[in-house]
């Protein structure tokens, strides 16, 4: 299952996010998961949000670059070594990956992994194969009774 991250190109400066928290709140839009990585004066905030097309539409119309990327969530255990069984699958298989991120679901028993990877296809398929469960965005809402998809 594919998931979608909305990536936002900002100044890296005071009051950058906080007006995109401020935008999705009005459209009352839940954030489930970001990161953020800057380069010098610039960087890009990552989302993952319960609605992310109406988050898109709302960004923009804020002004700001948007983009919705196609990620992998994938669950793994909350253990020792359980991100690493992920990785070395991925390496052996040769797919690259050009951003990640995790959160914990359930402490020492559910993870998600976040990746951005060249090779989509190749991946999704390699991980089903593997018995790696992917979460769309809806999955990852159902991780939480209080969460409603839109």
């Amino acid at each position: 299952m594919i998931a979608y991250q909305l990536s936002i190109f900002a100044e890296n400066k005071p009051g950058k996010l906080a007006h995109v928290t401020s935008v999705l709140a009005k459209e009352k839009i839940n954030i489930r998961a970001t990161t953020i990585a800057t380069a010098d004066t610039f960087g890009v905030i990552s989302l993952i949000v319960d609605d992310p097309k109406s988050a898109q539409a709302a960004l923009m119309a804020a002004g700001m670059t948007v983009n919705l990327v196609d990620v992998l969530a994938i669950l793994i255990p909350d253990k020792p070594g359980g991100l690493d069984e992920l990785m070395q699958l991925l390496f052996k298989e040769n797919i690259n990956i050009n951003n990640a991120y995790g959160f914990v679901l359930e402490s020492s028993k559910k993870a998600v992994f976040v990746v951005d990877v060249e090779q989509m296809a190749k991946a999704e398929k390699l991980l089903e194969e593997k018995g790696f469960q992917t979460l769309d965005t809806a999955a990852l809402c159902a991780m939480e009774p209080s969460c409603s998809v839109k």
